[in-house]
């Protein structure tokens, strides 16, 4: 028999009817997505849009590239599932390849099925290693969905609960354009850093477990800190008896341009590190990954049932394979230039509305607000709103985030090029020349 397709207008409804209403979609007249390829995908009318968000800074190499599908194909007609408590090849080809591939002497992983759990595995980790239980995170910082993450999650529209478990502190994000200290970079010495001191003398034991951050904050809407943050912050929390946990689930993988990971642009080597999203180009995966020593400490017994999943696994093994052996990390770096050049353009062209352009390689933010050419940063939401819209009726696809909603982020795949990078530049100027008319 012939295959029965919803209608987009089905597909809504059925949204409404049968998932949480929690469950956020983009636009006013959300987009079913049908089909991808590359740096495009369809909706169900047939309509063809620019990705430029990758679903959520997953997609790296794009849609359905071969490369990773085919192995994909490969490894379901082979085996699917064992759970943990059995070795395969495509888990430990992955261990052994994130070995190499992670700074300093992150040597051992845990394979999980979300980023969340694999924080949740982190925060543990160092909570066992140390003997310590209070925690440092970051204010706008991001975490994911579980009571733990929700705690860390510093950031209200995303905390459906109050915070559940105790001994987490949160220090100030390093959010130069909106300096919680009202300070301006350089001048400010770094203050945001520094604070941490305070932070741990005042309001823990003063001996801690550690400190959690993302190299650059992606919910939070792209934050990206000073060139000293992370090394004035890291030597804080381990003169206090903590170690650095890295959130690299947005920023790792080449995404930040030129370098494999987020960290690796700020001098610092993590003592523990977690992944996901963009390791398996939309494959179900996250890792966190520790030194020998780290790892050595956790003795309980422990699984993960769909951790490391053979077919998960063999889609993370070919997605590292096509990043590294086309140096896609490179073309993050220069094809980020590029796009970053144009949202600076768009910046002079558009003063009032665009406050702020920011972020590293493919990983790109703009932060509107109600006028700054008058000094007026009123967050306006209101105003990403009507962006969405007018990108949309110019066939592109972007995100937004930020604690105000009012920061478009921008992370096409990591294989985008020259073409494809200015097209969306247009459409996002043209976008913001309706906006004014």
């Amino acid at each position: 028999m012939p295959e029965t397709r919803s209608s987009a207008a089905e597909a809504r409804d059925k949204h409404r009817e049968f998932l949480f209403p929690a469950v956020m979609n983009y636009y006013a007249e959300s987009i079913v997505l049908d089909e991808g390829k590359g740096l495009y995908v369809k909706d169900v009318d047939g309509r063809e849009y620019l990705d430029f968000f990758g679903g959520i800074l997953t997609v790296s190499v794009g849609h359905c590239d071969e490369r990773i599908t085919g192995p994909l194909k490969a490894q379901i007609d082979r085996l699917g599932h064992v759970s943990s408590l059995y070795p395969t090849v495509p888990t430990v080809e992955l261990a052994e390849r994130l070995a190499r591939l992670t700074p300093g002497n992150l040597r051992k992983s845990f394979f999980t099925a979300s980023g969340t759990e694999a924080d949740e595995t982190a925060v543990s980790l160092a909570q066992i290693y140390t003997g310590a239980q209070e925690l440092i995170a970051l204010r706008h910082g991001y975490s994911g969905r579980s009571m733990l993450a929700q705690s860390l999650t510093a950031h209200a529209p995303w905390r459906a609960v109050t915070t559940q478990i105790a001994g987490i502190k949160h220090a100030v994000s390093p959010y130069c354009y909106r300096c919680p200290f009202g300070l301006e970079y350089p001048s400010c010495e770094v203050r945001c850093a520094k604070d941490i001191e305070e932070l741990i003398q005042t309001t823990t034991t003063g001996n801690i477990a550690g400190f959690l951050a993302e190299p650059i904050q992606g919910v939070g809407g792209f934050i990206t800190p000073p060139p000293e943050y992370f090394e004035i912050a890291v030597e804080i929390v381990r003169k206090y008896g903590g170690i650095f946990i890295c959130d690299e689930v947005q920023t790792g993988f080449g995404r930040t341009g030129g370098k494999m990971f987020g960290i690796e642009h700020w001098n610092v080597q993590p003592d523990v590190m977690t992944m996901a999203k963009g390791i398996a180009n939309g494959l179900p995966i996250a890792v966190c990954i520790a030194t020998d020593e780290i790892a050595q400490s956790f003795q309980k017994l422990t699984i993960s049932t769909y951790g490391g999943n053979p077919i998960s696994a063999a889609a993370a093994n070919a997605t590292l394979e096509v990043i590294e052996s086309e140096n896609l990390a490179a073309n993050a770096e220069t094809m980020g230039a590029r796009l970053r050049e144009g949202l600076e353009e768009l910046k002079r062209e558009f003063p009032e509305t665009v406050g702020d352009v920011r972020g590293k390689g493919l990983m790109l933010a703009i932060e509107l607000v109600k006028n700054e050419k008058e000094g007026d940063r009123t967050p306006d939401p209101e105003s990403t709103l009507r962006l969405f819209e007018e990108t949309k009726a110019r066939n592109l696809l972007i995100g937004k985030g930020g604690l105000y909603g009012n920061v478009v982020r921008i992370s096409p795949p990591l294989t985008v090029g020259r073409n494809e990078v200015d097209q969306a530049v247009a459409a996002l100027r043209e976008s913001f020349a309706a906006m004014e008319r």
